[in-house]
């Protein structure tokens, strides 16, 4: 059978250990974080529109979240198979999980468009505090849609070509995207150059227009390294719908983990909507932050799965394994400590950063501080085990763990927390802690039986 060649880090260690992870998760980490910090740079600049202008586009971003979370969801499935086919070095399975994973990123982006436009005003309508919010995030959300389409492409090409250990590509696409957000959002917003001023929906405009050129990239490099898959023969199983099926079944129960872990984030982003202006507001200026924080930890394991699903390829012994994922876990608290510093900055310099918003919201983002300090290190340890048992293939479990605790507790806590019981933001926030309490032994016990260390990924 055909086999690729070698490429990227992926293939140059003999040991691996911290330093491997390390050469894989830096440029993940700096492309999440500037992928995430789109986010960031919106409500920053938003902020000085006021209060009305950030629940808006917080409103409208919850909605297309869900569906960037379906895309994002698959994608996460693309990691893994990717790395799994790359391990293997069968280059009809690498043709095969990437044209799967963009077939079935297209179909749920189309999907989830479609949905939006016809459920998306009702929704706005619906939970929008005033008229002139739900206004302004219809304008919002429709713009915006055009990001979904534009990442249904970008987040599978992303995923094959760290899965295949190329992890720099991704991130030089956002490094050339990132500036061009920035730039074209503050002329939108405000209408420089003799453009109307076009405010939150400005923001869209800019993200979009970055977007499309991000997407650009990632394609142009993938047609210049990658190009002879379109010469290998034959699909894996036999013919592409085979492939498509075994590509979907395995990515179903990653990208239902992913994707409800996203739906319960939205879904409690619209519960926080029906809040009081200043605690909504709050809400989701920390919101970004902790998504941006989170992607320090997140993308050391993401890493770290990556690394043991190309062991798991290669069929390494269980000792080399164990020595490996003991130095990638000592990593993951460095990283969850780095992002408790951050935390600590940005909530102590809320009056500082956000000097357009009242007394009272900036209150409320300081008063996270003491929560967020902790959550970084249950939720580094707990990604850790999911990512290495999702890498060994033992998906399902970890798909069962993550609805159980979000479905059977997230999402209902604070529904009562908001909606019935109205406590301060502060003490809605720390149910993200509770949360990762709830997962954290039995995804413990589950990594020390070992199993995973005997998976054949290749079947």
């Amino acid at each position: 059978m055909a086999s690729s060649p070698t490429i990227g880090v992926a293939t140059t260690y003999s040991s691996p250990g911290a330093r491997h992870v390390f050469a894989l998760a830096w440029p993940m980490t700096i492309k999440a974080i500037l992928l995430h910090g789109i986010f960031v740079i919106d409500a920053y600049l938003v902020s000085a529109l006021g209060e009305t202008a950030l629940a808006a586009m917080g409103l409208a971003a919850a909605i297309a979240g869900i569906v960037l979370s379906a895309i994002h969801s698959f994608s996460g499935g693309m990691q893994i198979r990717t790395a799994q086919a790359f391990g293997t070095q069968d280059a009809s399975f690498l043709k095969s999980t990437l044209a799967s994973g963009l077939t079935i990123s297209l179909i749920v982006g189309s999907v989830g468009l479609l949905l939006i436009s016809l459920f998306g005003g009702f929704i706005i309508d619906w939970l929008a505090p005033t008229p002139q919010v739900a206004e302004l995030s219809r304008g919002y959300l429709s713009v915006f849609s055009l990001v979904i389409m534009a990442e249904a492409v970008g987040q599978i090409l992303s995923s094959y070509l760290n899965g295949c250990g190329r992890t720099r590509i991704p991130l030089y696409s956002f490094c050339l995207s990132l500036p061009i957000n920035v730039a074209a959002s503050i002329v939108l917003i405000w209408g420089m150059f003799g453009l109307p001023a076009f405010g939150v929906t400005g923001a869209a405009m800019g993200s979009a227009i970055a977007v499309t050129v991000q997407v650009g990239f990632l394609v142009y490099q993938l047609m210049k390294s990658d190009r002879y898959l379109t010469r290998v023969e034959g699909w894996r199983g036999g013919n592409f719908l085979s492939a498509l099926k075994r590509h979907f079944v395995f990515a179903l129960p990653i990208a239902a983990t992913f994707f409800s872990a996203g739906l319960a984030g939205h879904i409690c982003n619209l519960i926080y909507a029906t809040m009081s202006l200043n605690a909504f507001a709050a809400m989701t200026l920390i919101a970004p932050w902790i998504m941006v924080t989170s992607q320090i930890s997140m993308q050391w394991t993401q890493a770290t799965g990556i690394m043991v699903a190309q062991l798991l390829g290669r069929k390494t012994d269980e000792g080399t394994l164990d020595i490996f994922l003991s130095a990638a876990w000592r990593g993951a608290f460095v990283t969850a400590l780095f992002g408790s510093l951050i935390f600590a900055v940005v909530c102590l310099s809320a009056d500082r950063l956000y000097t357009d918003l009242t007394a009272e919201t900036r209150g409320y983002v300081l008063g996270f501080l003491p929560l967020l300090l902790v959550l970084t290190f249950p939720k580094a340890t707990n990604a850790i085990c999911g990512n290495t048992l999702r890498a060994s293939g033992d998906t399902i479990y970890v798909m069962k763990l993550f609805l159980a605790s979000q479905w059977a507790f997230r999402v209902p806590a604070t529904a009562l927390a908001v909606l019935y019981f109205n406590v301060s933001p502060i003490w809605v926030l720390c149910l993200l802690l509770c949360e990762e309490l709830v997962k954290f032994f039995p995804f413990h016990l589950r990594l020390y039986k070992g199993d995973w260390k005997r998976s054949d990924v290749a079947a």
